[in-house]
């Protein structure tokens, strides 16, 4: 048979390493686009994709088109990677990111059912399902509490796709997936955010990094090994839930720290809660301050996963370590506003 995928959030972050992980596999992908007033295919021109897979026109909220998408595309794999994403936004956009994230995925389920119900599906589930967390590191078995109308759409997402597949018998498994970047993360997300800010102070384009709780705990990975798992799960003969995470937990500010060092700064921090600043021991200018409108009005504090059950089951290991992705993204930027972008 065929090797046939279909993705949806194809020129995201995450779709867009799927996507050459697939097509490095021999499989025809199909992904779905939604028609936008900006370019958004720079990330497949930066993994050189743009020619290698097919796209078509189609939207999470919208059934028929997703059906009509499906049948065309002859997939016999379905990652669903589309979403509102975004945190600080679903309190900006709450009913949007119940329609798009939450309710997206059974509209994608009933098009699976419709088409084909022998279509192996994936969802993105993710780690803000945990919120305010209720046992000190996170499995597929810790209670959710989510802290976000993006926690609580996603929450939707994780538990109608459980549902159908113990309904409808569909090969449909969910990756709680914790924090993962890359260089190709958007420019909203707070570890890009960071990045791009440095490299922007680094070469005169930007004076200060705005930040909000910086001792915030993050399970951070590496994107592109984390779609590696997303396939996995997919592979195997039974559906199931996993957690993808590296079992270890940085603060913001530990971020900020080690991306400022392979920026050539060399962090002081000074001042306590929302006067702290940090300031670049070489040149005594201030360079990061914290500004209390970047707070959530309900902080998730700290997030730290257990992969055990992918190690075991999927024979999934996180390659990237922390340093070494925050010095990867660092160095990605610093080229990135180099060159002119």
């Amino acid at each position: 048979m065929e090797k046939r995928a279909f993705v949806t959030g194809l020129t995201g972050q995450d779709g867009a390493y799927l996507a050459r992980l697939l097509v490095d596999k021999g499989y025809e992908v199909t992904g779905l686009v939604a028609r936008r007033a900006t370019d958004s295919m720079e990330r497949l021109r930066r993994l050189d994709l743009m020619d290698r897979v097919k796209m078509v026109e189609g939207d999470l909220m919208d059934t028929s088109s997703l059906i009509r998408a499906l049948k065309n595309s002859g997939a016999r794999e379905v990652y669903n990677l589309a979403a509102q994403s975004f945190v600080a936004t679903s309190w900006e956009q709450p009913i949007l990111t119940g329609e798009v994230t939450g309710l997206g995925v059974v509209r994608l389920l009933e098009a699976i059912r419709i088409v084909d119900p022998a279509i192996r599906f994936y969802q993105a589930s993710t780690s803000e399902l945990y919120g305010l967390i209720q046992e000190p590191v996170q499995s597929e078995t810790t209670p959710f509490y989510p802290r976000s109308p993006y926690g609580v759409a996603k929450l939707y997402g994780h538990w109608i796709t459980i549902n159908y597949r113990e309904s409808f018998d569909i090969h449909a498994s969910t990756g709680i997936l914790f924090n993962h970047e890359s260089p190709l993360r958007g420019e909203e997300f707070v570890t890009r955010k960071i990045t791009l800010a440095l490299a922007n102070i680094k070469h005169g384009k930007q004076d200060t990094l705005y930040l909000g709780n910086l001792d915030s705990k993050r399970d951070w990975g590496y994107a592109g090994d984390y779609v590696q798992g997303m396939w996995l799960m997919l592979q195997q003969e039974k559906p199931d839930d996993y957690v993808l995470a590296t079992g270890e937990t940085h603060t913001i500010r530990e971020f900020v720290e080690v991306a400022a060092e392979v920026a050539g700064f060399d962090i002081a921090w000074e001042g306590e809660g929302e006067q702290t600043r940090g300031v670049d021991r070489k040149s005594g200018k201030p360079i990061v301050q914290v500004d209390p409108q970047f707070y959530r009005p309900a902080e998730v504090d700290v997030l730290i996963g257990d992969p055990s059950k992918a190690r075991k089951q999927l024979g999934w290991e996180p390659e990237i370590k922390f340093a070494d992705l925050a010095e990867m993204m660092m160095k990605a930027d610093l080229d990135w506003v180099a060159g002119g972008n």
